[in-house]
């Protein structure tokens, strides 16, 4: 079976991870488009703009930027450029830096998938961790050997109607790659993120919201995100939409008779 693709990312249109998502796809499809910020979005999360109008602009054959979050791109994507004939899956990445534990609350890669899966589509996120010596240079070619399979072997099986489908991919070459597990959402602890103030040229305070390297070291709880990537494995983590906290309904209903 040959599917219609949707691809878009949150670091932008001229982001290389786009470039290896957009070669995933092809591994699978010949009919791909690409629907992409125009401007870097990381961290808008499922931002969706109201306010402001949207500009659509052709930058290639199938290849759309637009001057709005992840979330806009997918519904410009799947409701306006392919309406006539829309998607069969959403792939959002590749994003440079991977999406786990907390992230997935602010990931704009993550955002872009859910609104495929909100508009009925199967659809996946996919991110490449880089460690200090591959910041520059993430391992795309990990991401690329194991990604086509991975959404191959998913799609086969079926993705439930709510449920995102999280893909990590590990900071080692190919060959170093352990093997797939299919994980949980992991948990850090609360000191990883910190305020950073700083003053600029007139004096004026200024802040950069940015993370604690030591406080994101501990031994992450075995079966998580954070484990398979510490150990070389592919993190596949399934997201659903739905985020009702079943034990505690039950629980309040007790509570407020």
């Amino acid at each position: 079976m040959s599917y219609r693709i949707l691809c878009t990312n949150d670091d932008g249109i001229h982001a290389p991870g786009l470039k290896v998502v957009e070669e995933i796809a092809r591994a699978l499809s010949d009919d791909v488009w690409i629907v992409a910020p125009e401007l870097d979005q990381s961290g808008v999360s499922h931002s969706l703009s109201l306010n402001d109008p949207l500009r659509l602009r052709e930058v290639g054959p199938r290849h759309f930027a637009v001057r709005g979050t992840p979330t806009d791109c997918v519904i410009m994507g799947a409701r306006h450029i392919l309406r006539d004939h829309r998607p069969d899956v959403v792939l959002s990445g590749v994003n440079r830096g991977r999406n786990v534990a907390e992230d997935v609350v602010y990931s704009g890669t993550i955002a872009g998938a859910l609104e495929g899966t909100i508009l009925g589509l199967p659809s996946f996120a996919l991110s490449q961790q880089f460690s200090p010596e591959t910041r520059d240079k993430p391992l795309w070619e990990t991401a690329l050997k194991f990604g086509p399979e991975i959404v191959q072997k998913v799609m086969k099986q079926g993705v439930p109607r709510d449920t995102v489908i999280n893909i990590n991919f590990p900071s080692c070459k190919p060959e170093d790659v352990r093997g797939v597990r299919v994980t949980r959402q992991g948990k850090r602890n609360l000191g990883f993120l910190k305020v950073d103030q700083r003053r600029d040229g007139r004096g004026n305070p200024y802040f950069w919201i940015g993370f604690e390297g030591a406080a994101m070291m501990e031994t992450p709880a075995e079966g998580t995100d954070l484990a398979a990537l510490a150990a070389n494995y592919v993190s596949v983590t399934p997201l659903r939409l739905d985020r009702t906290d079943e034990a505690f309904s039950e629980a309040l209903t007790q509570t407020l008779k």
